[in-house]
């Protein structure tokens, strides 16, 4: 038999209640659910999109990695800060420790992973990539060859502004353009591990979430983006259809894991 495969597609920020309890609305992710387990999971603390996942990927707490956030001080002085990326995390990941037995990982976007630092696999950097002028693969020729069918990979987009309808439109193709990659490299026939990140939950909900909110004290009913935030998990849904189903076999077991983001419950689903 072939070795298994494991398919981890994380979707940052993403809270059980937007997941779980509206599951009627998202068939696909409610066809793993009944075939699958899924349920909340407490992140760690702080709980941000830096340290998160590299908790998850190391298995060690944010102070055993020294990853607190985005931001840290030097020192004990307030003026003085430098920014988290990949070369401050010193502890083995999974994908380090496949790679020791010989197995490849493809990961898309998992935070921190710029600069991007050598796996046995391949590997496209993250959100905290400056630009896509910069070095953002490994190897250096993946970056050419995606470039070549996807154009250049889009990263982050600007979403503290006033003008939503341009934020919705670019998060939708940010996302877009992450699937499509994500679809190519996944006709790859020899990764054991496949991890993306998509980053594009976590921007809907700094945009829009006041749109949607209830309870907000800005919310006002009738917004023009009243329903955007839940339009988007539509969309994801149909993406996440699309992804195991390319690699659905008897030595591939998609895996799913909802988020390892902001705030204290997150929420898992494999399969």
């Amino acid at each position: 038999m072939k070795d298994k495969r494991l398919l981890i597609i994380g979707l940052d920020c993403a809270p059980p209640s937007l997941i779980f309890d509206r599951a009627e609305k998202l068939p696909h992710l409610r066809q793993l659910m009944a075939n699958g387990i899924y349920g909340p999971l407490r992140s760690c603390d702080p709980p941000i999109t830096i340290p998160a996942w590299m908790v998850m990927a190391t298995g060690r707490d944010p102070g055993e990695l020294g990853l607190y956030g985005f931001r840290h001080r030097k020192g004990y002085e307030y003026n003085r800060m430098w920014i988290a990326n990949s070369t401050a995390v010193k502890e083995k990941t999974v994908w380090d420790y496949l790679g020791e037995q010989g197995k490849k990982s493809i990961l898309v976007g998992v935070p921190p992973s710029y600069p991007p630092r050598p796996v046995k696999g391949e590997l496209i950097s993250c959100f905290i990539t400056p630009s896509n002028e910069k070095s953002y693969t490994y190897p250096e020729e993946l970056r050419k060859e995606i470039e070549e069918h996807f154009g250049p990979f889009l990263f982050d987009v600007v979403f503290r502004t006033e003008d939503r309808s341009e934020v919705l439109k670019e998060i939708y193709r940010m996302t877009e353009n992450h699937f499509q990659v994500v679809d190519y490299l996944l006709d790859r026939q020899d990764w054991s591990l496949f991890w993306l990140v998509e980053i594009g939950v976590d921007r809907m909900h700094h945009a829009f979430w006041k749109f949607m909110d209830k309870n907000h004290h800005l919310y006002q009913p009738g917004n023009p983006f009243e329903s955007a935030i839940y339009d988007y998990y539509q969309f994801l849904d149909e993406k996440n259809r699309t992804a195991p189903e390319k690699n659905r076999s008897e030595h591939c077991r998609p895996g799913r894991f909802g988020s390892w983001g902001k705030g204290h419950e997150r929420c898992f689903l494999c399969q």
